[in-house]
């Protein structure tokens, strides 16, 4: 039988640990509240040594330091989170369980995921978008999970406010900025705009949804030509509950005029996709940061 390996998906809310195979087959998994960083680590480390698991994949909410040359490797950054600015992740969980640690951003654990299990397998350059509370965005190239200088920040690309867009100009649900395409497609800018998106009617207003869906589609087309994917998938709780993909699809067309000759633009409705793992994408991945860390192929 393949080794134990196991997968630690870390968010504001909830840590998921789970245990699993190379093969991405999930044996366990627990849900652990985030509450103060020193009791939570020490609980999910806890259950990963009771487990004997022979290496650890650790996706993490963010900003964190992901560059294994850094002094600062495995700890958060300045982040939003209560208590767990500059907190050392890394060191609290080996002071638990002793074994190799895979360490990246929770969405850049998503995107590995897709490209090794779900919908983008054996794609080498690949985005996983996803869009909630924030969005993020986890990218593969050449097979290898971009970090850069920091992970990527492309929730905070800037955008042009549709004219149409009824939350007024000069507010955003970005504390940063007023037109990056966080402030204007998450979860918390919805609510701005029309309160509750459940009782409003969101998803089934072909207004409201084309407003946000070409929000989307402007920041895809700079993805494409910065990126290159081969793939494009968009999950989070508003990427999976809105149907803002054939909008995007458009306004990504649209965009792009017809510059880009290439084979993904004559099949948008295949390059661009949500996620194909059941909200498993995030787990998987870490099982992969985790079967990488032990050196395997």
């Amino acid at each position: 039988m393949s080794r134990l390996l196991g997968a630690l998906e870390m968010g504001g809310t909830k840590m998921v640990c789970a245990t699993g195979r190379a093969n991405g087959e999930i044996v366990e998994r627990v849900r652990i509240d985030t509450a103060d960083p020193t009791s939570t680590l020490e609980a999910c480390g806890t259950w990963f040594a009771e487990r004997g698991v022979e290496a650890l994949g650790v996706g993490a909410f963010g900003p964190t330091d992901v560059d294994p040359a850094s002094p600062h490797f495995g700890c958060m950054l300045k982040t939003p989170k209560p208590g767990w600015s500059n907190i050392d992740v890394l060191g609290s969980l080996h002071s638990a369980i002793d074994v190799p640690v895979g360490y990246d951003t929770d969405v850049n654990a998503a995107c590995l995921g897709e490209a090794v299990y779900g919908c983008a397998r054996g794609l080498r350059d690949v985005l996983y978008l996803t869009i909630g509370t924030g969005v993020g965005a986890g990218v593969l190239v050449e097979g290898k999970l971009l970090h850069g200088a920091m992970h990527p920040e492309a929730g905070h690309i800037p955008l042009t406010r549709d004219p149409a867009d009824p939350m007024p100009s000069g507010e955003s649900a970005c504390p940063f900025h007023t037109n990056c395409l966080e402030g204007l497609v998450c979860g918390p800018s919805l609510w701005k705009r029309w309160g509750d998106p459940v009782a409003a009617g969101v998803a089934d207003d072909p207004g409201k949804v084309a407003l946000i869906g070409g929000y989307l589609g402007q920041a895809l087309a700079a993805f494409v030509l910065c990126y290159m994917p081969r793939k494009i998938i968009i999950g989070g709780g508003v990427g999976d509950h809105l149907p803002l993909l054939p909008p995007a699809r458009a306004k990504l067309a649209d965009v792009l005029n017809g510059y880009l000759v290439i084979p993904e633009m004559d099949d948008l409705d295949s390059y661009i996709v949500g996620n194909s793992l059941d909200g498993d994408q995030g787990i998987l991945g870490c099982l992969e940061l985790a079967r990488r860390a032990l050196g395997e192929n």
